[in-house]
């Protein structure tokens, strides 16, 4: 299959705790995309914008989009703002690539931003919980770690595996998040402290859960024949995939299969004409570490029940056969919602030019990005390849 359109050039703030206010973490992201272009790039080729966030804690709730342009100094570019939750940033990343595959825009740009951390813990979790259903999950006291911690009980006791598969995710993202100088989290954390952590969702301890962050990621989507006069790098999309579920898990056959995921992900193979084999390396949605194992079976790299062996393995660290989250992943680097979908294909345009530093994987041709919403409600699949 051709080429859909390319990534032309990358922006990503530092993500965590941060002081800076969401239209600084904008205005930080398009300039750090704009910058990282290797010549001619002139903001007024812009063709149109989009904006991934859930809108965390009222920020800006309504037409929030039209600060992209006014931050990126492109007045009068149509700007549309994407939420569809955590998966928000996917979802934007697919609009672009449709925009400039229709021939309609040269140029897109896509941010994805998120201000979590500057409410009360108590509203917080309000705001964490708006994504899940409301009548029978949200309104009954059930948070999101409860959701993904009755699923990870499912599995766990459905195939056999032990906590220490949950542990080893949480190990080896942390040790690729201490490589990452942009990740919220940059220290490793041994399997004995994983495992000795305080529960917060039976039987996921803290160290399964990604943390709450503010950050901001931005990208430059170009149509394929337009991308080298930018770069002699692009970075290529090939393929994509999205689907959805039914919002409460109580609704599903079988809560530890993501369906939204693997028929998302099915598109995306069909749509790049590629084979799970072609794939050197993923970034997966782990915002508990279960979520991990879950998408590497929901996606074709595991056989049911096998991820958890599979990771303890040693195949998904970076030196192994099939590299997961080597940024850290939602895990370690974090997760400001509406930016998170972006910063992933961030991750990709890095380790497909080579430019990922000390986190560098030996083998990186073609990539998979795995954005989910809420509780596996709503997901998105991109397939990319190096230029």
């Amino acid at each position: 299959m051709g080429h859909r359109a390319a990534i032309v050039g990358a922006g990503h703030t530092r993500f965590g705790a941060l002081p800076q206010t969401p239209r600084e973490l904008l205005r930080q992201a398009i300039d750090g995309a704009v910058a990282s272009v290797d010549r001619g790039f002139d903001r007024r080729r812009i063709g149109a914008a989009y904006l991934a966030t859930l809108g965390f804690g009222g920020w800006q709730i309504g037409n929030a989009s039209a600060l992209v342009a006014e931050e990126a100094g492109t007045p009068g570019v149509p700007t549309l703002r994407v939420e569809n939750a955590c998966a928000s940033g996917g979802f934007a990343l697919h609009e672009a690539v449709r925009a400039v595959e229709s021939g309609n825009v040269e140029l897109a740009l896509v941010v994805g931003l998120e201000k979590m951390t500057d409410v009360s813990s108590a509203r917080r979790r309000y705001w964490l919980g708006v994504s899940g259903e409301t009548e029978w999950e949200r309104q009954a006291g059930l948070t999101f770690a409860g959701v993904y911690g009755l699923i990870a009980a499912r599995y766990l006791a459905r195939y056999g595996v032990d906590r220490t598969a949950l542990a080893e995710v949480a190990v080896k993202n942390h040790a690729n998040g201490a490589l990452n100088p942009n990740a919220h989290f940059q220290k490793p954390v041994s399997r004995e402290a994983a495992l000795g952590a305080p529960r917060v969702a039976d039987p996921l301890g803290l160290y399964d859960c990604c943390p709450v962050s503010d950050g901001a990621a931005a990208l430059l989507i170009a149509a394929p024949e337009a991308a080298r006069p930018y770069t002699d790098s692009p970075v290529y999309v090939e393929g994509l995939g999205a689907a959805s579920d039914a919002l409460a898990v109580q609704e599903r056959p079988e809560p530890t299969r993501f369906e939204a995921t693997r028929a998302a992900g099915d598109r995306a193979f069909r749509s790049a004409g590629l084979e799970r084999s072609a794939i050197s390396f993923a970034e997966l949605h782990d915002c508990f570490t279960i979520a991990e194992l879950l998408a590497l079976e929901d996606l074709g790299f595991a056989d049911r029940g096998a991820a958890g062996p599979m990771t303890l393995g040693g195949a998904t660290r970076r030196d192994g056969a099939f590299p997961v989250n080597p940024d850290g992943g939602l895990k370690a680097k974090g997760h400001p919602i509406g930016a998170t979908g972006v910063a992933q294909a961030y991750e990709v345009f890095l380790q497909l030019r080579g430019a990922a530093g000390a986190r560098q994987l030996p083998r990186a041709e073609r990539a998979l990005t795995h954005n989910v919403g809420g509780a596996g409600a709503t997901a998105a699949v991109t397939i990319f390849s190096a230029g």
